[in-house]
């Protein structure tokens, strides 16, 4: 008769088994999922969540993901929970140091923050599944438990906030908790800044966004739409109207320029517009803004970001043939999300590398028709750390294109900086703020998120303003 094997032995390879089908979160294929904008993220099961979950070392405090996570959250103690079925006290734990755990778990890039800091890599493990943990709980609570915002007992304090992004939503999560009313303007017909009219739909499902604002809404917090501060009203206004502090997260908006011939032709739309366009629904288009572009057979997206892997993943939903990314350096210097250029070379989109855009090409109908480029080479590093790209003399060539997407970066608006007396500003209107309180030079006027530092994470928009939140509070409080 065969031996009988060991009861240890099978839950031992039953373990085995479990973990390796559930080491990654599944996609859609890329022949469905391209034929939609909707979410390309297979959720896991919970059994893959407690498999994941019973990953974790519980690394002795700090622990590395705590540490590399901007908000801090306490992740081996979610993982213990989740691993226990605790679905609930996970997530409510989350929401103690997060105001926008369900959408950080979705848009963060786990691999350069807590899932890049996890100790199981040292010994060529893979990491434990941060983001998709985080996800699957708040998802579960929002299904089966309490997602509303706290609020304190009131203090009879106004709290003007500009700007419904993360930053912005974030000081509002922790003002609403010390019992400050709070009212949110933004220039946008709908809240949620970059979360709504930035990141599309496959990244970021928009019904989550909302759903969140919903909470805020029933919180009591009064959103106040399609109101630019700085020209609608200016901030001296808000504090004449009562407001006792003003918290500004509006952002860095402003597309930045490439300065080269025929970048305003028809054809050549800026990536906010594009993406506004492409992945915003009607009704929340801000006024003159039309909805889906029309975009011919071949795009050419220009830059090496995230943003420039929105816009060409965009452009395969939107029935583009040929989509093709220009980079002036190679992949090794590019700042996107290597995961999310995966996807989209899966998706049909095709990279050219040391390739810089001179001139853009109108066609008889003056309509932008092709990309005259230029080959380049990488010379020294620049003030970034990265190789500069040199041009090769002699090597201009034409890619042929009935659609060009600028995402080569972003810049403040300087509106704010230009209509509020003594607030002081640097780098063409980005706001000079304390790192820790957010407070600016003018007494009242708090800042944070990308207005302060320029471009940066939804993670660490959000710490910024609950870290004003709490310098507010504190500023309030001693002026009563």
């Amino acid at each position: 008769m065969p031996q009988a094997v060991p009861s240890e032995t099978l839950e031992i390879d039953r373990k085995a088994r479990a973990l390796k089908r559930c080491e990654k979160v599944e996609l859609r294929s890329p022949e469905e999922r391209v034929n939609d904008f909707e979410d390309v993220s297979i959720p896991l099961g919970v059994e893959c969540i407690q498999v994941q979950a019973s990953r974790c070392i519980h690394c002795p405090d700090p622990a590395a993901c705590v540490v590399a996570c901007p908000l801090h959250n306490d992740i081996p103690s979610a993982m213990w929970l989740i691993e226990q079925g605790q679905f609930l006290e996970a997530a409510a734990l989350y929401r103690q140091t997060s105001s926008l755990p369900e959408i950080c778990g979705r848009v963060c890039p786990h691999e350069q923050v807590c899932e890049g800091s996890c100790v199981l890599i040292k010994e060529n493990e893979l990491p434990v599944l941060c983001g998709a943990l985080e996800v699957f709980v708040t998802d579960y609570q929002r299904m089966y438990g309490d997602t509303s915002l706290n609020v304190g007992k009131s203090t009879g304090k106004n709290i003007a906030i500009v700007g419904a992004g993360p930053a912005g939503l974030a000081c509002a999560d922790i003002s609403l908790q010390f019992g400050h009313s709070v009212t949110i303007f933004d220039a946008k017909p709908a809240a949620g800044g970059l979360l709504t009219y930035g990141i599309p739909n496959f990244k970021l499902p928009k019904n989550v966004v909302f759903k969140r604002i919903e909470d805020y809404e029933k919180a009591g917090v009064k959103f106040v739409y399609n109101t630019f501060i700085g020209k609608d009203k200016t901030i001296d206004d808000l504090f004449n109207e009562g407001f006792d502090a003003v918290f500004v997260g509006v952002g860095t908006g402003v597309d930045a320029r490439m300065e080269i011939p025929g970048e305003d032709l028809p054809g050549v739309y800026e990536a906010t517009d594009f993406l506004i366009q492409a992945n915003v629904h009607v009704d929340y288009l801000p006024p003159g803004v039309e909805s889906k572009p029309s975009l011919g057979k071949r795009v050419v997206i220009v830059g090496g970001g995230d943003t420039a892997s929105d816009a060409l993943r965009s452009a395969l939903r939107l029935g583009a043939e040929e989509v093709a990314c220009i980079y002036r350096r190679t992949e090794k210097e590019m700042p996107g999300s290597f995961k999310d250029r995966e996807m989209a070379r899966e998706e049909g989109a095709v990279y050219n590398f040391l390739t810089q855009p001179v001139r853009f090409i109108a066609g008889d109908d003056g309509r932008v028709s092709a990309v005259e480029c230029i080959k380049m080479e990488l010379g020294e590093p620049d003030e970034s750390g990265r190789r500069r790209p040199v041009p090769i003399e002699g090597s201009e060539f034409t890619i042929e294109a009935d659609t060009v997407v600028k995402g080569i970066g972003y810049w403040p608006d300087p509106t704010i900086g230009k209509t509020t007396p003594d607030l002081e500003t640097y780098k063409w209107g980005l706001i000079v703020a304390d790192k820790e309180t957010g407070a600016t030079s003018r007494p009242g006027i708090f800042a944070g998120g990308d207005a302060v530092t320029g471009p940066d994470l939804v993670v660490t928009a959000t710490a910024a303003g609950r870290k004003s939140a709490y310098a507010i509070n504190k500023f309030l409080m001693e002026e009563s």
